[in-house]
C-alpha cells in the first residue's frame, strides 16, 4: 500500500522538475529510492523522460536549419509541460504512469 508521503514525494519529483530539472528530482530520488519502490519507479521514469526529451530537443535544435526544428521545439515544449503535469497528478493519485514516447535507459 502506498502512503501519502510516498505519493507526495513522487509527485514532488515532477513538480520540482518544472523549476529545477535535475537537482530537485535527483535529491528526492536518491534519498528515497531504497525506502520506496513507488518513488524509485517515478524517479527512474522521470530521468528516462528527461534523457529522452533532451535528445529530442537536441535533434530539433539541429533541424532549425531547415525551419521544421522551430515547430518541433514548440511541440516538444508543450508535450514536456503536459506530460509533466499528467505524471505529477498520476503519482499523487498513487498510479504508476508511463510517459509516452520515451526510451527507458534506466531500469
Amino acid at each position: 500500500m502506498i502512503n501519502n508521503d510516498e505519493r507526495l514525494l513522487a509527485a514532488g519529483i515532477y513538480v520540482l522538475s518544472l523549476f529545477f530539472p535535475v537537482l530537485g528530482p535527483l535529491i528526492i530520488w536518491l534519498i528515497k529510492k531504497d525506502e520506496s519502490a513507488f518513488i524509485d519507479y517515478h524517479g527512474r521514469e522521470y530521468f528516462n523522460f528527461l534523457i529522452s526529451y533532451t535528445v529530442y530537443f537536441f535533434i530539433s535544435g539541429l533541424l532549425t536549419i531547415i525551419i521544421i526544428g522551430f515547430v518541433a521545439i514548440t511541440v516538444l515544449a508543450v508535450m514536456l509541460f503536459v506530460f509533466t503535469i499528467i505524471a505529477a497528478i498520476k503519482a499523487y493519485e498513487g498510479n504508476e504512469y508511463r510517459v509516452p514516447l520515451i526510451f527507458r535507459l534506466i531500469k
